[in-house]
């Protein structure tokens, strides 16, 4: 090594003498999951080394060991259940050191033990919370879990919620502690001083997109009525059953091929004419005839059959789009179909 038997090995160089302990075959695997100039600085620094000292070695194997060992109670259990279990394993001081170093890294995100509890028990938990709050525990979970939560919320907060995550740009350490700290006992530690951000309205349109249609207009209108501005912002980053109408021809033929003629069916009841025509054009004629002739015969059908029909045909175009095999315009862009 280049420092003396004094000194204490840098950052770099310890990872230096881990990936040279390692061998070439798995040092350069995780060369691929590196940035440029980190590849650069491990390079420069592995260059460097002229022979590594055995206790060096047998050290930095000690500290990466441990430091995956808290990695794994942290993911497991949260700070605190880290910070428990490695006083009992290497003393107090050990393990405070430990897990200071690895959360100065991290970047642990606010809420983990929330995002990790059942929707059901969550919404208990919540429910009674400022609609503020809500909207900011509901920013840091999967869209689909805080879809599931703003669908079961009170009607009444529901838009206010939805527009206080739209609205939402950054937070202050001090108040998701503050936050933590009231709804858990055992908090998960922020990783560092920087604000972290949530919400914004691309937050708010993928929660948008994964509730039930009924819960989707019931926001959508009362957003309309608060604020015209980001429903209108809102509505144009979302695909709802009706915009079906600006697919061109080859990609509504893409949808229909996916979709269920019996859901079809179901979800065309009660749209306006030129939606259905839109979907008639495009069958031919003795399908677009049978199609008709189940309508007819379903008779009325209840708003929620309606509407769920309605949310599966959305959910396949959503999965076309994102797959790539069609593409939505957006904001008054030209749609392509690949």
């Amino acid at each position: 090594m280049l420092q003396s038997k004094k000194s204490q090995l840098t950052g770099r160089q310890k990872a230096a003498v881990f990936l040279v302990t390692l061998g070439s075959e798995i040092s350069s695997e995780i060369f691929k999951h590196l940035r440029e100039d980190e590849i650069e600085t491990l390079t420069f620094e592995i260059a460097r080394i002229d022979k590594i000292d055995p206790a060096d070695k047998d050290k930095v194997l000690m500290e990466f060991q441990e430091l995956m060992m808290a990695q794994e109670f942290i993911s497991n259990g949260g700070i605190d259940y880290a910070r428990e279990v490695l006083e009992r394993a290497l003393g107090t001081q050990k393990a405070i050191d430990i897990v200071n170093r690895l959360t100065s890294s991290l970047q642990v995100r606010p809420f983990d033990f929330v995002r990790r509890t059942d929707p059901a028990h969550l919404l208990n938990f919540i429910q009674s919370e400022h609609p503020q709050t809500i909207a900011l525990i509901l920013s840091y979970l999967e869209p689909q879990k805080a879809a599931q939560i703003l669908s079961s919320l009170r009607h009444e907060i529901q838009a206010d919620v939805a527009k206080r995550i739209a609205t939402m740009d950054r937070t202050s350490p001090d108040v998701l502690r503050e936050v933590e700290r009231v709804l858990e006992r055992k908090l998960s530690t922020l990783a560092s001083e920087d604000y972290t951000s949530a919400g914004g309205v691309d937050a708010i349109v993928e929660v948008l997109n994964n509730v039930d249609r009924g819960t989707e207009k019931i926001i959508i209108e009362a957003l309309e009525e608060d604020d015209p501005e980001l429903a209108e912002e809102i509505k144009k980053r979302m695909f709802i059953f009706e915009d079906i109408v600006l697919l061109d021809d080859r990609a509504i033929q893409k949808v229909l091929r996916e979709v269920d003629t019996n859901d079809l069916a179901k979800a065309l009841k009660g749209v306006e004419p030129e939606v259905q025509e839109k979907i008639f054009k495009n069958m031919s004629k003795r399908a677009s005839s049978l199609l008709r002739e189940d309508m007819d015969f379903m008779g009325p059908l209840r708003l929620r059959d309606v509407e769920e029909s309605q949310q599966k045909v959305v959910n396949i175009i959503r999965k076309l789009e994102e797959s790539g095999d069609i593409v939505i315009a957006r904001g008054g862009e030209e749609e392509l179909v690949t």
